[in-house]
């Protein structure tokens, strides 16, 4: 019941966030607007009511108050900006309360500042200095009497009616959520009955699931009323909905009838735990594993089984029909994550008196959820760096011939197995002087301008404890965030990029692969000995030559390749694998690169491309030792493990070695 109260409080409060920031951008709140928050507001202080969750349903219960009495009053008088804080204080607390039960923690949140500012407003509404009468004296009664006489109540006066709910296959916990809406229909409904009768029983969820849920009871609400609140229900299928003309008495589940029902669009869309996912990747991925051992199994090397090849051509393609079907159920739109940014931007602009449209392309675009919950926080950290750092105020940006409010566009696309997301600002640009300056007295570098590249310069703005602002504020000179964003984008396997031009803007751009589950992979061999390299970090295999190789003033070994000089990174050496294959021209080598830094990697020889399930490394290896430039595992087709090469960390563990220092 907790998680099933978490996941939708949680949806209901993105709505409502989504529908004030829609409608800041206008006057005030249109009619629907207004409705609509009420009823995600009822929802919620029915939700939390029901669960014992006092303070959430208390913040609810009155911004519910407050609702109720602006859509029947329809005031005119309305100071639509403290309105518009208000309602996002009262999300905030109720989302930190969700975090709190989260977390199993206690939400003990105190609401008074809150309840005291919806109570003020309510009472400038009203005309009055508090709203304290209006809370005493709209009793429960009271308030069914306000609802009734705003509708057009049936001519008949026919309050007799009979619902039958159908929840979604696979939403779980019927019998609870019938109950939710027995607790709901307290409320508007008198003289209520139902079957099953016991929701507290797990043998209730599946009569419910399967015959549905039924209600008779009675009400002043009209039927349309009635229809267009039930069905507010939470993952409802389908609502039958009919009055009943003769009704001697309602207080035994007998009389339920079966009238001419009322039938809603039947829905093909259920919810999945995302555990279960997991599991079905993990199994796919064994899937994946087996297949390969048996099509590659060593005993049928040389052996001419035509049958067999063709069976197991068919088995692949089922195997590959399986595993991107899978992939697809767990990918979803990134239209959420980017959507948060609106409320970050909508707060900055007010404190730091900035005016910044953000414009969204690409919102459609999928990225698998593991990969989502990892790119949300870096999201965040570059759209509010964007504003606070590359934003001028208005009086700046008509100053240099600018348009006085800005615009920090989002965009996602598909490129092959990654998606790219560019976070661009048209502000005054990266510094390099300033970063640089900056850099050199906090010790975090040790060459000059000229030394160092424009992609060099930009990416010390990632490093642990920089920053460029001389006073620490709400939003930044710590020396924090920015290091977030390489941190979680690459420990899952992505890159970052900047692009800046002076007084122009900077574009950062982020390259993540679709999934972490299954890459495509490339195999390599030293001595008995299996790497994996990801396909996508390579950029070409070569056997070199004598005359390629040269050392740098330290002694290190380099390689030219067309006029570049690259660093050799020996993976017998990093990993002590004693090998025969030492001699340079004896083995192959392969340019490997991460954030426009590459190597080239020795090895002894390529075994060949493959679909590889990445698996983490055991704990206990981890405890023993940690290994560097390792991202995880796998298993091969002929039953070996190969180790998956994680290429942005060894590129980084070779400029060490290279420079002796960190660049």
């Amino acid at each position: 019941m907790v998680e099933l109260f978490v996941f939708e409080t949680t949806k209901l409060l993105e709505q409502l966030e989504q529908l004030i920031l829609s409608t800041e951008k206008y006057s005030c709140f249109s009619p629907t607007a207004v409705n609509d928050i009420f009823r995600i507001m009822h929802t919620v202080k029915g939700s939390a009511s029901m669960m014992f969750y006092e303070n959430i349903s208390l913040i609810a219960h009155s911004m519910e108050d407050l609702f109720f009495f602006i859509r029947e009053n329809n005031p005119q008088n309305i100071d639509c900006s403290s309105l518009y804080d208000l309602i996002f204080e009262g999300a905030d607390f109720i989302k930190l309360e969700i975090q709190k039960i989260k977390n199993n923690d206690s939400p003990d949140g105190d609401p008074t500042t809150i309840l005291s500012g919806i109570k003020e407003l309510l009472g400038d509404l009203k005309g009055q200095n508090d709203a304290e009468n209006f809370y005493a004296q709209k009793s429960n009664e009271d308030r069914q009497n306000d609802i009734a006489q705003s509708k057009e109540i049936d001519a008949k006066k026919n309050n007799h009616y009979q619902a039958v709910i159908f929840f979604e296959k696979g939403c779980e916990m019927e019998h609870m959520r019938a109950y939710a809406v027995i607790h709901s229909l307290n409320d508007i409904a008198q003289e209520m009955c139902y079957t099953p009768e016991d929701t507290d029983s797990d043998s209730s969820a599946e009569i419910i699931g399967r015959d549905g849920f039924k209600i008779l009871f009675k009400t002043e609400l009209s039927h349309e009323d009635i229809y267009d609140f039930l069905m507010q229900t939470p993952f409802l299928k389908s609502l039958e909905l009919a009055a009943l003309d003769q009704v001697e008495e309602i207080s035994h589940p007998k009389i339920l009838q079966n009238p001419a029902p009322v039938v809603t669009h039947q829905q093909s869309i259920i919810s999945v735990q995302v555990d279960k996912l997991d599991k079905l990747m993990d199994l796919v991925g064994e899937l994946v594993i087996s297949e390969a051992m048996v099509t590659q199994h060593p005993e049928l090397k040389n052996i001419r089984l035509h049958h067999f090849q063709k069976a197991a051509r068919q088995l692949g393609k089922i195997t590959s029909e399986i595993q991107d079907m899978v992939m697809s159920i767990r990918m979803v739109p990134i239209a959420a994550t980017f959507h948060k940014m609106h409320r970050i931007l909508r707060d900055m602009c007010k404190k730091l008196d900035k005016e910044v449209e953000l414009k969204i392309i690409g919102q459609e675009t999928e990225v698998d959820k593991n990969i989502i919950e990892h790119i949300s926080d870096p999201l965040i950290h570059l759209v509010r760096n964007a504003i606070d750092h590359g934003i001028e105020t208005p009086a700046e940006r008509q100053a240099k011939g600018k348009p006085p409010k800005a615009t920090v566009t989002l965009e996602a696309k598909n490129a092959g197995s990654d998606v790219v997301i560019t976070v661009k600002d048209d502000g005054k640009g990266l510094n390099k002087e300033k970063i640089l300056q900056r850099a050199l007295a906090n010790g975090l570098v040790n060459k000059s301008l000229n030394e160092m590249s424009d992609q060099e310069i930009y990416h010390l703005i990632f490093r642990p404890g920089f920053s460029t602002k001389e006073n620490v504020t709400e939003f930044s000179g710590r020396g924090v965030g920015m290091d977030v964003v390489i941190k979680n984008i690459e420990s899952v396997g992505g890159s970052v990029a900047i692009a800046s031009k002076n007084e122009q803007g900077s574009t950062i751009t982020l390259k993540l692969p679709l999934t972490l589950a299954i890459i495509e992979g490339i195999n390599i061999k030293v001595a008995n000995s299996r790497f994996t390299i990801p396909t996508t970090s390579i950029k070409e295999s070569f056997r070199p030559t004598e005359n390629d190789l040269l050392q740098d003033p330290d002694g290190n070994e380099m390689i030219m390749v067309r006029g570049q000089c690259y660093p050799i990174l020996r993976l017998h050496q990093l990993y002590k694998i004693k090998t025969e294959a030492t001699n340079i021209t004896e083995g192959i080598m392969i340019m490997v690169e991460n954030d426009s830094h590459g190597c080239c990697i020795f090895a002894d020889e390529l075994l060949g491309e493959q679909q590889v399930v990445v698996k983490a490394l055991p704990a206990y290896i981890k405890r023993i030792k940690k290994i560097k430039g390792l991202a995880g595992c796998t298993l091969l087709g002929d039953g070996s493990v190969s180790l998956i090469l994680d290429i942005g960390g060894l590129v980084k563990t070779n400029q060490l070695m290279v420079g002796g220092k960190s660049v």
